[in-house]
């Protein structure tokens, strides 16, 4: 028998509302009631209320007051950096890294521990992020104390929001008690994630979702996905498994993904993908031959760029854009965004070159009604975004044991 979707509550729309405020309140990082209030399109008197909330929880902070020669004295308001700290994660094949931020999202450190892609039993993977997280809060007196939370990127599917936790990761044989382990190991209130949703939660709360109530950011590196945001808020779907667009279909029969399937997104835009598109274009390219995937996609950025680029590399870029517009149209025309980001590390390389031309793929493929309009961007989200949008999602499930939101976030140990 299938659920009975859950009626909103004042409650709810309650905790939309601080959302609203705390989403314009860092991004304008110092701003008035009344700034909140246009920027948002609440009221002055749910403004006025919600800040005090805010005020009260420590979340945020009037920073200094200004008195005119008429009226009362305007109170600007901005996030409290000094209530606390949080941590997030990114686990990937071959690294750790874990980022400390206080909680008006500025970076203060960070460790970076190599990871054996080859070793995968759970308890040298959870010792091993253990050990990162310890070196980090080893460089700030007391930091253990100040975490308010930590947030953990794990590369697979995590599902199951609610209730019995599964962390579904290829090659790795996880099971309840490896987060039984990961939970004693942290000794910190923990939320965990997939890189996906971490991406746009960093997206959503210090990028291009400041201005834009339904988005889609997509990540391009060695595998690809996309993380989906509509109005306002990250979609999740059954368990939280929404977003897997890199293993929808491309090509009929086409290319063997590493997935099984032939003819996913991946296997034409993913890295591997692209070097097999040069390899088609032109078998003996010195590039064809290269095996690391940071450095072909380096070398291939390089060698496609500048007034004289070199043509099998020029052409690999152009005939990637037409598989990556394609791909998107399809995106776009189910999800209907404002606008595309893309980020990961292809793009830091490549995505100037792509957005172009993807673009323009992108709107001759979509219905007109759905990708018209539709804008294709570089993410401005600097640093590591996996790390940033883990630490935002362990800040957003400190607000929600505190009482102050009700957004359904992810496992939560």
């Amino acid at each position: 028998m299938s659920k009975i979707p859950q009626r909103r509550t004042s409650r709810d729309i309650r905790s939309d509302s601080r959302l609203e405020v705390l989403h314009a309140v860092l991004s304008a990082r110092e701003t008035t009631r009344s700034a909140i209030a246009q920027a948002t399109g609440l009221s002055a008197a749910t403004v006025v209320t919600i800040v005090g909330e805010l005020i009260d929880e420590g979340i945020i902070a009037e920073t200094k007051v200004t008195i005119g020669r008429v009226g009362r004295p305007t109170a600007t308001v901005g996030m409290n950096s000094d209530r606390g700290r949080v941590v997030g994660i990114d686990v990937a094949e071959t690294y750790v890294r874990a980022v400390m931020f206080d909680t008006a999202l500025n970076r203060i450190g960070y460790v970076e521990g190599a990871r054996d892609e080859h070793v995968l039993d759970p308890d040298s993977i959870v010792d091993g992020i253990g050990a990162v997280l310890d070196r980090l809060l080893a460089q700030e007196d007391g930091a253990r104390e100040r975490v308010l939370g930590v947030g953990l990127s794990l590369p697979g599917l995590v599902q199951g929001p609610r209730g019995v936790a599964a962390v579904v990761v290829p090659n790795w044989e996880w099971r309840s008690v490896e987060l039984d382990h990961l939970r004693e190991r942290v000794g910190l209130p923990l939320v965990i994630d997939n890189p996906l949703k971490a991406m746009v939660a960093a997206e959503l709360w210090l990028g291009r979702g400041r201005s834009a109530s339904s988005m889609v950011t997509v990540n391009l590196g060695t595998g690809v996905g996309a993380g989906i945001v509509l109005e306002g808020t990250v979609l999740r779907g059954a368990t939280n498994s929404a977003g897997e667009w890199g293993h929808s279909l491309l090509m009929l029969d086409g290319r063997l993904c590493r997935c099984g399937r032939r003819g996913c997104v991946e296997a034409y835009v993913g890295v591997p993908g692209i070097h097999q598109t040069l390899r088609e274009l032109a078998p003996r390219h010195p590039l064809a031959e290269v095996e690391l995937q940071a450095d072909f996609i380096t070398s291939l950025a390089k060698a496609a760029a500048g007034p004289d680029p070199d043509p099998a590399a020029r052409d690999t870029v152009a005939r990637t854009a037409y598989y990556l517009g394609s791909a998107l149209a399809d995106l776009v025309a189910v999800v209907n965004p404002e606008v595309v980001t893309l980020t990961g590390w292809t793009t830091w390389a490549l995505g100037d070159q792509l957005v172009p031309e993807a673009l323009e793929r992108l709107r001759t493929e979509s219905p007109a009604g759905a990708g018209g309009s539709v804008q294709l961007e570089v993410s401005t989200v600097g640093g590591n975004s996996v790390a940033t949008g883990m630490a935002i999602t362990a800040l957003e499930r400190f607000l929600v044991d505190a009482g102050l939101l009700t957004t359904r976030i992810p496992v939560a140990l």
